[in-house]
């Protein structure tokens, strides 16, 4: 299992390849970041029982209601009674199990979207959870034992949100993607130029680690190097 260090916390990958999830710990305190899709649900939860012990999960935060990250939140909640932190703007989507699907950034993934999108999305509904925390642009999670925040960094999907802890280390969800060498530009985003604003939100914090819902770890020398090729 894949670590990493900050001043004050571990972040733990638990599931990697198609999507990404992260455990945060900050003195037995956990937060878990995204669930992936439904059929990692045994390792998931395998993984986090083997870490948590009798620790508490005080919550779940949802980087975006895309499928991929969601699919296991009503299960989440339900075995570790964890509170569910999502951005206001999505609040709608989690509550009915159905958010719409992102828009193609290229040709390939917009002739996609355009022409199967409708068959699509029917198939990627998921069960449906009442979050208990909905932010706006900048929640702090002092309260939770953690020297870190959320900040909003919309693009990919309106309610997009970015974890900093520590001020070293950003879990971002799908603002960016590590699954292209070189490139950090995701295959699907509603709104690409807002996106790369986003982009900027992050480069203006210290942080200088990435970790996306997909693929590697992204340096900030790449992020910086991705931003001024498309702002």
């Amino acid at each position: 299992m894949k670590t990493w260090n900050t001043k004050s916390c571990t972040i733990y990958q638990l599931l990697e390849g198609r999507s990404n999830s992260f455990l945060i710990n900050s003195q037995n305190n956990y937060i878990l970041i995204d669930t992936g899709r439904a059929n990692s649900w045994e390792k998931l939860s395998s993984k986090l029982d083997e870490i948590l012990g009798k620790n508490k999960l005080s919550c779940l935060i949802l980087t975006h209601t895309h499928f991929d990250h969601v699919e296991n939140a009503a299960k989440i909640k339900e075995k570790y009674n964890s509170r569910i932190i999502v951005h206001q703007s999505e609040l709608e989507y989690i509550m009915r199990g159905n958010s719409p699907l992102p828009q193609g950034s290229n040709l390939a993934t917009g002739f996609m979207v355009n022409v199967l999108g409708k068959k699509l999305q029917s198939k990627y509904q998921y069960e449906k959870v009442n979050p208990d925390i909905i932010v706006g642009e900048k929640y702090d999670l002092i309260d939770f034992g953690f020297n870190a925040y959320i900040i909003h960094t919309p693009g990919h999907s309106k309610g997009s949100m970015g974890i900093i802890i520590d001020n070293k280390i950003a879990i971002v969800g799908d603002a960016m993607f590590g699954i292209f060498g070189n490139s950090i530009y995701p295959p699907f985003a509603d709104d690409p130029d807002t996106m790369v604003k986003s982009w900027n939100k992050l480069t203006n914090t210290s942080c200088n680690l990435f970790l996306p819902g997909h693929g590697k770890e992204i340096s900030r020398k790449l992020l910086e190097s991705q931003y001024e090729k498309y702002k």
